[in-house]
């Protein structure tokens, strides 16, 4: 037939010269029409009509096939962008539900899911968890990178000062290409590396009095990894004020410590247990005593450790304990320590149970 040998020639044209596909299917249509035109008005007995096939209903038929399988073409392209969209990395951030796992964090945090102490109901609570970090150092690095790992939705870290190279032989959390980079736009860019699904709040300013309050009620836990004793009394009175618990370390050449400090759940706040700055001359700072690299590493992730239990009401946090740590010699010791009556920041506070 004349007509299909004119289509078949039409393709392999196309095909032989890479025209588009919408230049031969409109070439192919408007070969359609004008048989069909053709058809319809030409005397039953023109000598041309048995050329076009003689009828002009199969070609009909032809184009609401064509029409139909286009039809049906482009659904299964709608229902393939539609899955493609459920399953992609946006919808995965952003389930129906906002405190529910999507797909991808049920794989990334498996292990912890499959912890029986933890489960899929404790990572939720992660998710829903919001952690204040005081202090981007070295106490502030690995205990902001395990509690980004860990799946805790919302960590704030406020930090007024900027990276240099000593900063590097322990807070592991910066690099050597952001010195001179505010700390906590550095830990910042490093957490949003490691874990896309935790939001990040940096506060680059020096916690004073007069928002500490406020900032701390924020958020459910505050850790405290500054470096001077003004600001971990000022950070303790504010968590008392708020009623947050506060989880404290501290660290000195070989040695560390940490506590749960929380008095509106009858254990101690961090003055009664330091009511005093103690003499300069006997806790020098890490930069005249100096201080191991790694140490900082360990009591850091200890600090994540304590907030995960904390969160998901695992084991038995530090809450009334006071825990040492002597790396040199590789010793670990606990010390019981109470709310003092007579405490200037929390002896008015209440337990909440």
């Amino acid at each position: 037939m004349t007509a299909l040998l004119l289509a078949f020639l039409l393709v392999a044209l196309g095909l032989v010269f890479r025209w588009p596909a919408r230049v031969v299917l409109g070439m192919l249509a408007v070969l359609w029409a004008g048989v069909v035109v053709a058809l319809l008005v030409m005397p039953e007995d023109h000598p041309m009509r048995g050329s076009l096939g003689g009828d002009w209903r199969p070609w009909a038929f032809v184009a609401l096939v064509v029409l139909a399988a286009a039809l049906y073409r482009a659904g299964l392209l709608r229902l393939r962008q539609q899955a493609r969209a459920r399953s992609g990395p946006a919808a995965s951030s952003a389930p129906a539900d906002a405190d529910a796992l999507s797909e991808v964090e049920l794989d990334r945090y498996a292990r912890h899911i499959v912890l029986r102490e933890i489960g899929g109901m404790g990572q939720r609570r992660l998710k829903q968890a919001r952690v204040l970090v005081v202090g981007a150092g070295g106490l502030g690095s690995p205990a902001l990178l395990y509690l980004a790992a860990a799946g805790v939705g919302r960590i704030g870290v406020i930090d007024d000062d900027v990276v240099s190279h000593d900063n590097l032989q322990r807070q592991v959390i910066h690099a050597d290409r952001r010195i001179g980079q505010p700390k906590v736009f550095s830990a910042q860019e490093t957490i949003r590396a490691l874990n896309p699904f935790v939001e990040v709040r940096p506060y680059h300013r020096r916690l004073v009095e007069g928002e500490a309050v406020e900032l701390i009620s924020e958020y459910d836990i505050v850790l405290d990894g500054s470096d001077n004793f003004p600001t971990r009394h000022l950070v303790n009175a504010a968590a008392v004020a708020a009623g947050k618990p506060l989880i404290a370390a501290a660290i000195s050449q070989w040695e560390g410590q940490i506590s749960l400090y929380d008095p509106a759940r009858d254990a101690p706040c961090y003055a009664c247990i330091f009511p005093e700055p103690p003499a300069r001359e006997l806790i020098p700072s890490c930069a005249e005593a100096g201080v191991l690299g790694a140490l900082p590493g360990v009591l850091g992730a200890m600090m994540a450790v304590e907030t995960i239990k904390e969160i998901t009401g695992a084991g038995q946090t530090l809450r009334g304990r006071l825990l040492i740590y002597d790396a040199l010699y590789g010793e670990s010791r606990q010390i019981a320590v109470r709310r003092s009556p007579a405490c200037p920041v929390c002896g008015g506070v209440a337990r909440r149970g």
